[in-house]
């Protein structure tokens, strides 16, 4: 009898910003390979879940890949097509290792990335399996009775609860696991920071944004004028700003549609945009900047994005994970949970706003450029050492 479930979770709760260590092939391959499944791995969760979203395509790419590590034949051919892993083990592994490490050393914020082995008390794990996830994925185990759900989900829940700095609860459920589970694998980003330049609390006014063509609402919209990279994305009718996090190590990229309606283009041709040599090709530019205030949470049941991402196997009988455990496994659930809040500060910590004061007194450059996010976008936080996109979503309605 086949032994259930490889229970698979990936969770991130976050506000902002980061720090490179080492720039060493594995982890510019590691990079690279990150953000083509940002792409794929947000175009497929926004036709999914239309309106807001914050998503972690590294987090899920975490989890899965320390599964792909431990999967054989064409179970691992899909997951390793799908997220990109490198032929080479030695390459892949050590590219995970550095990313993890990279973003693990940062200093002036709060970044936490962190992955967690919960394995069965009755069905061993192997321990060549154990050993990989704690060397190259950093990833603690523990020991957990399946035979009492109501345990084991409070052990797993209160881990992502201190994780996630008490943002993330409730991820499981005593219902998602059974006798029969034999592994939970768990990652957790948590992360906040404070812009670079701040927003100023008193020139936050309520402005108008586009629901769509023909609706609109006024939003807690913020201000600055400052000097970002900011530039035109003809292939997908859009154009971006990116707004850097304190030491410019973290940075906010936002893509506004020129089309108030133009979202769904710029999301599904997002493969056509290397967006990376559009910010290494535009300049610094005196800006006017209107970003809404906004605080989004999601919970995505990722079942059905891993199978048209084309990873399919891993949730039928024939999957093999024949390198976790000697009986045979698969897939039950993939879930993430996430949160993001966008204010003044850059980080959780709000501070109150007036809305009476304009912002037509501050002094105006020369030649300004305006970026008004006035209707739906899309945006990613990105390690700029690295250019790997860590978070990305879609603010449809503030």
């Amino acid at each position: 009898m086949r032994k259930l479930l490889l229970f698979l979770v990936a969770i991130f709760a976050i506000s902002a910003q980061v720090t490179a260590n080492g720039d060493s092939a594995a982890l510019q391959a590691m990079a690279e390979n990150v953000c083509r499944f940002a792409d794929n791995f947000l175009k497929v969760i926004a036709a999914d879940n239309p309106g807001n979203l914050i998503s972690s395509s590294l987090s899920a790419q975490l989890s899965l890949a320390m599964a792909a590590y431990g999967a054989g034949g064409t179970t691992a051919t899909q997951m390793r097509t799908a997220l990109f892993i490198p032929d080479d083990n030695e390459l892949g592994q050590s590219g995970y290792q550095s990313l993890i490490d990279t973003l693990n050393a940062v200093q002036g914020v709060e970044l936490r990335l962190a992955n967690k082995l919960f394995t069965s008390a009755r069905i061993p794990v192997k321990a060549d399996f154990k050993a990989m996830t704690d060397t190259r994925f950093r990833s603690a185990n523990q020991e957990v009775d399946f035979d009492h759900a109501n345990a084991a989900a409070n052990t797993i829940n209160s881990w992502c609860d201190e994780q996630t700095m008490h943002r993330i609860k409730d991820l499981v459920a005593p219902d998602d696991m059974t006798p029969d589970t034999v592994l939970i694998i768990v990652n957790a980003i948590y992360f906040k920071g404070q812009w670079n330049r701040k927003f100023i609390p008193r020139l936050t006014k309520r402005r108008a944004f586009h629901l769509d063509a023909e609706r609109t609402k006024n939003v807690s919209t913020m201000y600055v004028q400052h000097k970002f990279v900011t530039g035109d994305i003809p292939e997908v009718d859009a154009r971006f700003i990116e707004i850097p996090y304190k030491d410019n190590l973290m940075s906010m990229i936002i893509i506004r549609p020129n089309e108030i309606n133009g979202l769904k283009t710029v999301v599904g041709n997002l493969s056509l945009v290397n967006l990376t040599q559009r910010l290494r090709r535009n300049t610094l530019r005196p800006v006017e900047l209107f970003l809404p205030k906004f605080k989004i949470e999601s919970t995505f049941d990722l079942k059905m994005t891993a199978q048209k991402l084309g990873i399919s196997e891993v949730f039928e009988n024939s999957a093999n994970f024949s390198g976790i455990a000697d009986v045979p496994i698969k897939i039950k659930k993939i879930v993430q949970k996430a949160f993001i809040e966008v204010n003044e500060e850059g980080s959780e910590a709000a501070v109150a706003t007036s809305i009476n004061v304009m912002f037509r007194s501050a002094r105006i450059e020369p030649n300004v450029v305006r970026f008004e996010v006035d209707r739906p976008v899309m945006y990613a936080i990105r390690h700029t050492a690295s250019n790997a996109i860590l978070f990305s979503g879609l603010l449809v309605e503030p």
